[in-house]
């Protein structure tokens, strides 16, 4: 599915790299596994290639599909009736996914929220995240330059 070289997102880590396919003997059992080398915490994660589909790892976004996200981000509506707890969990749900859309959602109605009030230390924490995660996966999209990168937020 994926090859090395391949730049991914992993739901809840961000942007990484696909460095090795390797077959690892655990408990007795041959298995192969993908390397990867995350960006943002500098660790690197071994999934094993039967669980990459249900870890919902995906290719990096293309520049077509960002347009499409950078509009929304800019110009989408932020629902902010919701109690701060029932946000929270629909915001981790949305992070969860690994889709950039959802994440970019949850960085933008935070980022409002942030400019009317203080969040608390777990939004704050949330958002804090979700938008190193962003970041991570906008750097490794081919034809985005750093400027346009800056432009997003």
């Amino acid at each position: 599915m994926f090859q090395i070289g391949d730049n991914i997102v992993y739901p809840m880590h961000g942007a990484g790299i696909i460095k090795a396919i390797e077959e690892k003997e655990i408990s007795g059992e041959k298995q192969q596994y993908y390397v990867i080398k995350m960006l943002t915490s500098n660790m690197q994660v071994m999934i094993p290639s039967c669980k990459i589909l249900s870890s919902n790892i995906r290719p990096v976004t293309d520049i077509i599909a960002l347009k499409n996200i950078i509009h929304i981000f800019q110009h989408g509506e932020s629902d902010r009736i919701l109690p701060w707890k029932q946000r929270y969990k629909v915001n981790m749900d949305k992070i969860k996914t690994g889709k950039i859309l959802e994440g970019a959602e949850v960085v933008r109605d935070l980022m409002r929220i942030k400019r009317e009030k203080a969040l608390n230390s777990s939004e704050k924490k949330m958002l804090d995240n979700a938008h190193e995660n962003l970041i991570s996966e906008l750097g490794l999209i081919k034809g985005i330059t750093e400027n346009q990168i800056k432009s997003f937020f």
